[in-house]
């Protein structure tokens, strides 16, 4: 079973918020460094975000979270008391930034199930380091509240322990819990009330009643109080100690009386509790717990706009759509129904349940579409700290990071382009010095954007810096023998993707940065992975461009199916070029028997897919069949086939385990007579280091 799906709730709840939070954090700091300001609102939005990770990680007993909070706390709390006049902002930010830097790597650890067991000590004595600066009380102990004293006074809430001693007789108790204002998270608050309250009381029964599983709840309890209620033994002296030593209870408004006197009663339309006295009871206190369910009702509707749901859930849900798709066709083009006499009425309604079907599929598709902007709005971070450590002013423009495309695309961007961000700053970007000679911008601009260009998304970085040097690639790619082909049949797109092949640098010298041989063909692959594919032009003095061509999804393809003996194989679209009979003068054999063809000057490799697969088939010579031109990263071949069946939607699928890897093949699908095919991998076939 997949672990994403036995993770705690409350564990996952606080992994998922945290990184939200340091999300925003991250954003905020990131957006008013360079204005050298830190005004009240942000000082304040920082200060609520790093109070809210403390009680949560508080709550959840993560001690390293806590403390380093904590301190950040502390610091923020002193600038919003005595000011910013005087802050060194480059500073503040280097702090900020390296405690949203530890919270990530450990709640990194807790999404892979390992422990969260980083050592803050060394970040907590740089925050009370500047503390002491800012204060300018250099003997001064600066921490507000010592790590020492955090942990006793925090700790003691983790257990739920009682000293008062029970009474003889059971009474019914209701208490209005307020929580402290900007701690967050007040749903998984009063659930944690609850699960320690299990063990002193019974019968108890709460208002909202879906606290987990409805994140609207939290709101309603910060603005209407968590309303409780139990019965137990306990002394009202101990029952109100016992939830006002809970983390960040602000007020508690409790009631008592005798079990004997009163009793617990659940609203027939509500299904809440209300407490009755047997003598007549102000009707308007019942009248006030129904009006309070229904505000309760009505701000669930309204805040259920979104709802989180587990990656996994969608690509089974993915998956059993294309199940569905497979069937369809399956009955659809059922070889029996060619006996039939009369379909007319079948061919309405299957005409009508592939409309359905479509339109299925596209709305989980689009489920599955997930903007960019997270994945952009982490470049800034990279364009920050490597201006800082390189010495260059450059600034980030984002286009278009509404666009959408599938979760699982997301997840192969984020390396690629931190490494294209990294180059073009790097190697595109001149020093200050340079710019300046040669009357640029003392301000460099790295553009990335985004936009939809049919069945595809392009990705572009592009930077104003000194553009590739044509000359110094071609000679490097001829001293490392990565490219053979002589120069006079090398176009400049040639040229310039040379810096995607393993193992290609211009540095001389190995940096933090650079000069090791790889990052672009890093990039290539990844790409690839999800069926793209990476361009790279460039223009000397005024900059390169580097885009990436990726699909929407991965999960569902067109594709052209074209027939070799009695196999049939899947061509995506894409990667098609062109089709035409080809006559035999056309075709080239050269000394080693390879097989080329001349189309309007351009020469092509051939590759007769029934002797690369080893199928049986009669059409053996040129003039028989069908020639496919497809492209993978400016480089084309021929594709011998017998035949052009048609263009098809297919449902990719992986191959099984038991087969493996084959060369030039990137999985199967399933027709609709129920026969399987192999999809063509046509970056694999245009390789010429793999034919």
């Amino acid at each position: 079973m997949d672990k994403s799906f036995t993770k705690e709730p409350m564990l996952e709840m606080f992994i998922f918020e945290t990184l939200k939070l340091i999300g925003q954090l991250e954003q905020t700091i990131l957006a008013h460094e360079k204005t050298r300001c830190l005004e009240s609102t942000v000082i304040n939005e920082i200060f609520r975000i790093m109070h809210t990770i403390k009680g949560s990680a508080a709550m959840m007993m993560f001690d390293g979270i806590t403390s380093l909070s904590h301190s950040i706390e502390d610091l923020f709390f002193y600038i919003r008391e005595s000011g910013s006049d005087n802050l060194d902002y480059s500073k503040v930010c280097d702090i900020v930034l390296g405690v949203i830097d530890f919270i990530k790597n450990e709640v990194a650890k807790l999404g892979e199930a390992m422990e969260a067991d980083g050592d803050p000590t060394a970040l907590i004595e740089v925050i009370d380091e500047y503390l002491v600066t800012i204060k300018g009380n250099p003997g001064e102990n600066t921490t507000t509240h010592s790590n020492v004293q955090l942990a006793e006074s925090e700790k003691k809430y983790y257990i739920a322990t009682s000293k008062a001693l029970p009474d003889s007789k059971k009474k019914c108790y209701r208490a209005l819990i307020y929580f402290s204002p900007g701690c967050e998270m007040e749903n998984i608050r009063a659930f944690n009330i609850i699960h320690k309250l299990k063990d002193q009381a019974e019968y108890i029964d709460y208002i909202p009643a879906d606290i987990i599983e409805n994140n609207a709840s939290a709101d309603f309890i910060r603005e209407n109080g968590f309303d409780l209620m139990f019965t137990s033994q306990l002394s009202p002296e101990a029952v109100e100690e016992f939830l006002l030593k809970e983390p960040f209870v602000d007020t508690l408004d409790l009631q008592v009386a005798e079990e004997g006197e009163q009793r617990i009663e659940r609203l027939k339309t509500h299904k809440q509790i209300i407490l009755e006295d047997d003598e007549p009871q102000d009707d308007n206190q019942a009248v006030k717990d129904i009006e309070k369910e229904q505000q309760y009702l009505q701000l669930t509707n309204s805040r259920q706009n979104f709802i989180s749901v587990n990656v996994s859930k969608l690509d089974k849900l993915m998956d059993m759509v294309g199940e569905l798709v497979i069937s369809a066709a399956m009955v659809t083009f059922n070889p029996d129904l060619a006996t039939a006499v009369s379909l007319d009425n079948f061919h309405k309604s299957s005409r009508q349940h592939r409309k359905i079907i479509n339109e299925l599929q596209d709305i989980v598709m689009s489920i599955r579409m997930v903007p960019l902007n997270m994945t952009f709005q982490k470049m800034n971070r990279i364009v920050r700290d490597m201006s800082k450590k390189l010495n260059k002013d450059v600034e980030l423009e984002v286009i278009g990071e509404e666009t959408e495309v599938d979760k699982n695309i997301i997840e192969h961007l984020s390396d690629p382009l931190m490494h294209l961000i990294r180059n073009a700053i790097d190697h595109g970007i001149e020093s200050k010095e340079e710019r300046d000679r040669l009357g640029k911008s003392p301000v460099a601009r790295v553009r990335l954007e985004a936009k939809n260009e049919g069945g595809d998304v392009y990705i572009i970085v592009r930077d104003d810096g000194a553009g590739l040097n044509k000359e110094k690639i071609l000679a490097r790619v001829r001293a490392q023998g990565l490219i053979l082909k002589p120069d006079s049949d090398l176009s400049d797109a040639e040229i310039y993707s040379s810096i995607l092949i393993p193992g290609f640098s211009t540095c001389d010298e190995v940096s933090e940065f650079s000069g090791r041989g790889v990052g672009m063909d890093v990039v290539a692959r990844n790409i690839e992975e999800v069926g793209g594919k990476v361009l790279v032009d460039s223009h000397p003095g005024q900059g390169t461009t580097v885009s990436l061509k990726i699909p929407l999804t991965l999960a569902i393809i067109n594709g052209m199916q074209v027939k070799v003996g009695n196999a049939i194989y899947i061509i995506p679209i894409t990667s098609i070029k062109e089709s035409f009979k080809a006559e035999p003068d056309d075709v080239i054999v050269d000394p080693n028997n390879n097989e080329m063809i001349m189309v309007r000057g351009q020469c092509y490799r051939v590759i007769r897919l029934h002797r690369r697969y080893q199928v049986e088939t009669n059409v053996v010579e040129i003039a028989e069949g069908i020639i496919v031109i497809v492209e993978n990263d400016m480089r084309s071949v021929c594709l011998f086939v017998d035949a052009l069946l048609g263009e098809q939607q297919v449902v990719v699928k992986a191959l099984p385990k038991f087969i493996g890897k084959i060369a030039g093949i990137s999985g199967c699908t399933l027709l609709g007579d129920g026969k399987a095919c192999l999809i063509l991998d046509v970056a694999d076939l245009v390789n010429p280091t793999k034919n």
